[in-house]
């Protein structure tokens, strides 16, 4: 395994069954396994047990609390000999929710369901996505993208007549025009952009104070990573570049996008923002971005551990890139 594969929410091997997603007796059987086991999410959240380490809870199918699931589970994946199904809660309400936490930049919010231990609790994955293990992360993440897809994805864009779930919720299907839909991860390119010895850094507006990181994007469609590289950088700061190369990738279900870490050489020098883009960029020498790993740049707070930003420039500081 490459280092790269290292990343927060990969690396992990997870073992998916997608040969037998269409084999509606073959899950029915992965459901009926006492060794089979449900992960739960609540609006996005996923129940962890947070005693370090901290993992991802795994309840037997039979528990009274699965009751409160809104759909049909979702096969996620198999592991130790069992299979583990996706639950969503989101039909059940806590006694003492507050909307305006949900979606915040940092939900530090927690929700306990009554019917399971009280130090269970649904979390927000970014706020705890350091402290799980690969194939933890791998199984929050799967679940929480897949289960936003059906979210936004429950009628058909061809003739929006409502669609039903498939292959063990990897498929929705529309019984009047017969199309076939498929869960969707959005690539997007995020560029380690050097000259010489310093990286371009930039920072969109409303992040927290002291919140920078390296540039990104989304892929548009016909065109090639290294094309949306050039493309976003010269947009958001002007900054032409040059030979482009691919680092790494990470999956990043915020709501489900793939991130592919991509290192640029810059062949200009001289930032111009655009406003609508960023609010700020700016080249940051290895030095500095030492003290900033140090937590002691006066201007630039450390990047989120966990985030592939934060992947990549912990890697480009000690040359361990692959």
């Amino acid at each position: 395994m490459k280092h790269a594969e290292t990343v927060t929410f990969g690396g992990s091997a997870l073992d998916r069954a997608g040969e037998v997603r269409a084999d509606k007796e073959a899950v029915a059987a992965l459901r009926a396994d006492d060794a089979a086991r449900a992960i739960l999410f609540w609006r996005g959240k996923v129940l962890i047990d947070p005693a370090r380490p901290a993992s991802v809870v795994r309840l037997p199918l039979d528990h009274p609390v699965l009751a409160d699931a809104g759909s049909a589970p979702i096969l996620l994946g198999r592991e130790e000999g069992g299979a583990r199904f996706a639950y969503d809660l989101s039909p059940w309400m806590p006694d003492d929710f507050d909307p305006r936490q949900l979606g915040s930049f940092v939900d530090q919010s927690e929700q306990r369901h009554p019917m399971l231990p009280p130090d269970y609790a649904f979390v927000e994955m970014r706020r705890v996505m350091t402290w799980l293990s690969p194939r933890d992360a791998e199984l929050a993440a799967t679940g929480k993208a897949i289960l936003a897809w059906h979210e936004n994805h429950g009628y058909c864009a061809r003739c929006g007549f409502e669609t039903v779930v498939n292959d063990a919720g990897w498929q929705r299907n529309c019984p009047a025009c017969r199309a076939s839909h498929f869960p969707r991860t959005d690539p997007v390119v995020i560029m380690l952009i050097t000259h010489g010895n310093s990286v371009l850094m930039g920072r969109s507006p409303g992040w927290p104070e002291g919140m920078f990181s390296l540039l990104a994007g989304f892929v548009e469609p016909g065109e090639t990573l290294e094309a949306a590289v050039r493309r976003e950088v010269f947009e958001e700061a002007g900054v032409q570049v040059g030979q482009v190369s691919y680092l790494a990738s990470q999956p990043w279900p915020f709501p489900a996008s793939l991130m592919f870490g991509c290192a640029g050489e810059a062949t200009s020098h001289e930032i111009t923002i655009d406003p609508k883009e960023i609010e700020e960029a700016l080249w940051v020498s290895k030095e500095d971005m030492m003290d900033v790993f140090a937590g002691q740049h006066p201007k630039i707070k450390p990047a989120r551990k966990g985030a592939i930003a934060h992947f990549l420039l912990e890697n480009w500081l000690a040359d361990t890139l692959d």
